[in-house]
């Protein structure tokens, strides 16, 4: 029985209990029905009670409570700004110790989610010498034999002083003067590879990154226990020099640190590594090591001292990117399409095997980062359902001999997930009946240019990563990285929050087999693509950056080309002007050029066809994405730079970012931090954003 029924039977006399008991109990059935009510209504009481109270308060409190100490909401893009209890919690604490830089700092974390270093430029300003107050380190000439000062100059760790900078603050130009606060934020975040087998070049040198090219290696940032502590370099993900390294080696280095070395013949041991510039030396490396193991974080190189190679070396390291997108060691346990027993694959056992195995049905898991080096094969039956995966938070690499042969019957399906995929392409073959067939990469990259050189250059760049031949084909692309894609007019692609990059604005992104004509049907959200585009039909493109070029002497007539246009929709989207696309909705430029002439044109109509032209012209050179850097391999691929124009950094329809980083959400996080700014900036002090990557 429910406990509340029973309390409020026993307040019945005793009489009318055992009259109730000789006919069937129906006045206690009733005492069920009332406690049932009562039991909500003193959950109700209880809940009114705990919704004084942040700690314990329902959601939906959260905000009304915050009202009452004038809290300001903010959008809801990181786990912090997404419940306002927290932040509604500490506002009273916050605001004690309002204008201090260890408050800032902190709200900086809270609001956009980036790590962030707080400087008060004051500081480092040029000063005399006074008796009661010595400030040895601000000295009006440098110390040359200072490393480390000079490597951070002008950064967030900066140890120089400067003279005065009359420039506003406000604009990211001035930085020293008396009122100015600098918040440095890291928008790249810090990805673990662990346990990756080398790249070897040869028996004495050999690369961290398993693709074979040069990789600058990151920090692990180490979390502040202390709010009353600033962040320092080892609390940031920044880029690790050499200098570095060398003087802060213990710190860096370690199963659990930034970088670490495991072989099974040779000692990896903190105390038998070196740092060193291995750069190129003809056909050597600069400065081989005699007598330790040398490490450079900048190339992402490695060398052996001669005598013994190293038997299985395997590196843990950390590189940059903006977001979990093309597989990691992140969490992607949601994201897998089948559940149940899977094959298990690790190190040294053939994955074409276990393929072969299971095609007829089932999973197949990579359960490593490790190396598979192979020729692959997949024929899917009618009505199989094959999932071929990375374990969660694993990045295992596939190294292709030649093309993986795809043959999907109809009413199969395949899925790849979290697999780094170089040396070929997935080519989907024109076999098996008619009918309709499933392929989904979720979480891949399909290395653009197929492979890459050992400075980072696309080996094959007009090779495409994906070719579909099958007619009937439905493929659906999430979080991924890949090359160019070539599919048939009877495919059906769906593109999301992925980056497919030709290697070049006049490459081709997107066409049929022939990388002419029109591939098929296309649907496109919250994607940048680099290359030019193809399509039978454009259904749908959405926060989409089209960085599409034609070169001179042309075959192609469009940048962007679709060829039935009475269907479909283009919106909030980059789309290059001489492009044929269905009916635009707010894309750019075409809203700039718009919004110029209407400003020009005054009165209306006295404009000239040529200075239409001019202004057009100018309006479409000034508004076009600009990237910080267009290789992949480079932290900050694809990330959209300060400079890139509002109209794309802020032109999605959510006033989010165009493109494939479209969910990081950076000018709502931007956004955050100057809300909070107007309310604990110190009067008097004026504040600027600076992004540190």
């Amino acid at each position: 029985m429910n406990p509340e029924a029973d309390t409020l039977y026993q307040l019945l006399p005793a009489i009318y209990r055992i009259r109730d008991a000789e006919q069937n109990g129906a006045l206690r059935a009733l005492c069920e029905v009332l406690a049932e009510d009562i039991a909500v209504l003193r959950d109700n009481l209880d809940q009114l009670y705990d919704d004084q109270f942040i700690e314990t308060c329902a959601d939906w409190v959260a905000p009304y409570i915050g009202d009452l100490i004038g809290y300001r909401t903010l959008h809801a893009v990181t786990e912090r700004t997404r419940s306002a209890r927290a932040e509604v919690a500490n506002t009273i604490a916050y605001r004690r110790r309002k204008g201090t830089a260890t408050v800032l700092e902190q709200l900086a974390r809270d609001v956009t989610g980036w790590n962030a270093r707080v400087v008060e430029f004051f500081q480092w300003l040029e000063t005399s010498q006074y008796m009661n107050h010595l400030r040895p380190a601000n000295l009006a000439t440098v110390d040359l034999r200072n490393w480390e000062a000079l490597e951070r100059r002008d950064t967030a760790f900066n140890g120089i002083a400067h003279s005065v900078d009359m420039r506003r603050i406000e604009t990211q130009q001035g930085r020293y003067n008396i009122p100015n606060i600098g918040l440095f934020l890291w928008r790249l975040d810090a990805f673990t590879i662990r346990r990756s087998p080398a790249f070897r070049v040869d028996d004495q040198r050999f690369l961290f990154s398993p693709l074979g090219n040069n990789q600058q290696l990151f920090t692990r940032p180490q979390s502040e226990t202390d709010i009353t502590h600033l962040a320092e370099p080892l609390n940031v993900p920044e880029p690790i020099s050499r200098r570095v390294l060398d003087r802060y080696l213990a710190q860096y280095y370690g199963p659990q640190l930034s970088l670490f070395l495991e072989t099974d013949n040779v000692h990896t041991s903190l105390e038998k590594v070196q740092v060193c510039n291995l750069s190129d030396d003809g056909a050597s490396w600069a400065h081989l090591p005699v007598s330790k193991i040398s490490i450079d974080p900048v190339l992402g190189r490695i060398a052996i001292p001669p005598g013994t190679p190293p038997v299985n070396l395997r590196v843990t390291y950390h590189y940059g990117f903006s977001m979990p997108t093309g597989g990691g060691e992140y969490e992607r346990g949601k994201t897998f399409a089948l559940g149940g027993g899977f094959a298990s694959v690790t190190q040294g056992q053939s994955l074409q095997a276990e393929l072969t195995a299971s095609q007829a049905g089932g999973i197949v898991q990579v359960e490593d980062s490790g190396l598979y080096a192979e020729a692959l094969s997949l024929n899917l039956p009618a009505e199989a359902k094959v999932e071929v995966r990375a374990a969660n938070e694993h990045r295992p690499t596939l190294v292709l001999s030649g093309d993986w042969t795809i043959t999907l019957a109809p009413g199969s399906e395949l899925t790849l997930n979290g697999l780094l995929i170089t040396g070929g392409r997935l080519h989907v073959v024109a076999a098996g009946a008619s009918g309709t067939r499933l392929l989904r990469l979720r979480h891949c990259t399909l290395v653009p240019g197929l492979s890459l050189a050992r400075d980072g250059e696309p080996v094959s760049p007009s090779a495409a990563s994906l070719v579909i031949e099958r007619e009937g084909t439905t493929v659906e692309i999430d979080h991924c990285v890949l090359g160019g894609i070539r599919a048939v007019d009877g495919a059906d692609l769906s593109i999301t929050n992925t980056l497919v990059d030709a290697t070049s604005p006049t490459g081709v992104a997107y066409a049929a087999l022939d990388g002419l004509g029109a591939g098929g049907v296309l649907s496109i959200v919250n994607t940048t693509v680099i290359g030019k585009v193809h399509t039978k039909r454009l259904d749908l493109a959405s926060n989409t950056i089209f960085a599409a070029a034609l070169a001179s002497g042309d075959s192609w007539s469009h940048p962007v080309w679709s060829e039935q246009n009475q269907q479909g929709c283009c919106r909030f989207s980059f789309v290059p002007l001489n492009s044929i696309v269905p009916r635009r909705y707010r894309c750019q430029p075409d809203l700039a050029v718009d919004a110029a002439l209407l400003e020009a044109d005054q009165p209306k109509g006295s404009l000239t066809v040529s200075q239409i032209q001019a202004i057009t012209l100018a309006t479409q050179a000034r508004v076009r994405p600009a990237f910080t850097a267009r290789r992949y391999g480079q932290a900050a691929y694809g990330q959209l730079a300060g400079q890139c124009p509002d109209e794309i950094r802020r032109g999605a329809d959510d006033e989010s970012e165009m493109g494939v980083f479209h969910d990081v959400f950076a000018p709502q996080r931007e956004d955050n931090l100057n809300i909070r700014l107007q309310e604990y900036l110190r009067f008097g002090l004026e504040a600027g954003v600076f992004f540190s990557t």
